[in-house]
């Protein structure tokens, strides 16, 4: 966050869920013509850039160099990312998984759930799922953490940031269950309560991947990293939708207990603290950590 420049959520929020709805209801009504199948891709790809590009435009449009080179630096050094983080990056969404099957088992969980998935349970016509899996991490977080998270902390203590965000995040998602073969409309159509789970769920992810990107100096490439294994690891194992109810239940202890340990950094506002031997090359601006 950069002490010297005004940020402004309300513009943020507003004309990103007003442009990302407009292209995804439009590709919502495409996706069920016939002959225009390939055409509602394209509305979705639109939609699923417009936090990065609205982002991009409210920095690099702000006359503002530091908060320009703040973001640069965010998103090119690596250094930021702290090597003792990578378990948690690789380890934590398999085990979070690993538990929920257990859990689910005395609730008539078929032991099924631990067999790697023959396949994804949603389509994407043609552009493999694997690639937008990828393409959902990069731009969802290159808008999320390049602008709209700051402008929230600016405001408040990283955890009512933290939970706004999440909250706003989970509405930003709810034209997908309009869209015909998405997860979103597939599991809507299977049980209107695993559309819920699937909203409810991303308040907690949401929280868990702004402490990750937080603990790792607000780098972009850590939050796109731990985005892009949350996405996987939802699709790798043969895992109900009951199991994933399970599932968001299991994140929202673990969220609650790292809050508990980190209770003076969530409940803390930000202050610039210079960071002068993780500054990228050619950067000269801090990098700002909770104290």
């Amino acid at each position: 966050m950069v002490s010297d420049y005004r940020y402004k959520p309300q513009v943020y929020f507003a004309a990103t869920f007003i442009v990302t709805y407009a292209f995804w209801f439009a590709g919502a009504y495409l996706s069920f013509q016939d002959d225009k199948n390939g055409l509602y891709l394209l509305f979705t790809l639109l939609g699923l850039v417009v936090p990065f590009l609205i982002s991009h435009f409210m920095i690099f449009t702000s006359k503002n160099s530091n908060l320009k080179r703040e973001f640069i630096n965010r998103l090119i050094n690596l250094r930021l990312i702290k090597p003792r983080m990578l378990p948690l990056f690789f380890l934590i969404m398999p085990i979070t998984v690993i538990i929920s099957i257990l859990l689910s088992l005395p609730f008539g969980g078929s032991i099924s759930q631990f067999q790697l998935a023959n396949g994804f349970s949603f389509s994407t016509g043609s552009i493999p799922v694997l690639i937008f899996l990828m393409l959902t991490a990069c731009f969802e977080e290159l808008g999320w953490r390049g602008y709209a998270f700051d402008s929230l902390q600016s405001r408040y203590t990283y955890f009512t940031a933290s939970v706004i965000f999440s909250i706003l995040w989970s509405l930003w998602h709810f034209p997908l269950i309009f869209v015909n073969h998405f997860y979103q409309y597939e599991i809507y159509h299977e049980n209107i309560w695993y559309a819920v789970n699937f909203f409810v769920g991303i308040i907690p992810m949401g929280v868990f991947v702004s402490w990750v990107c937080i603990k790792n100096g607000k780098s972009i490439p850590a939050a796109i990293l731990f985005h892009f294994i949350i996405n996987i690891f939802q699709e790798a194992l043969n895992m109900t939708q009951t199991t994933k109810c399970i599932e968001t239940l299991v994140i929202t202890v673990i969220i609650a207990i790292i809050i508990v340990l980190d209770k003076e950094m969530f409940f803390s506002k930000v202050s610039p603290i210079p960071e002068t031997q993780n500054l990228a090359p050619g950067t000269q601006n801090p990098v700002y950590e909770a104290h």
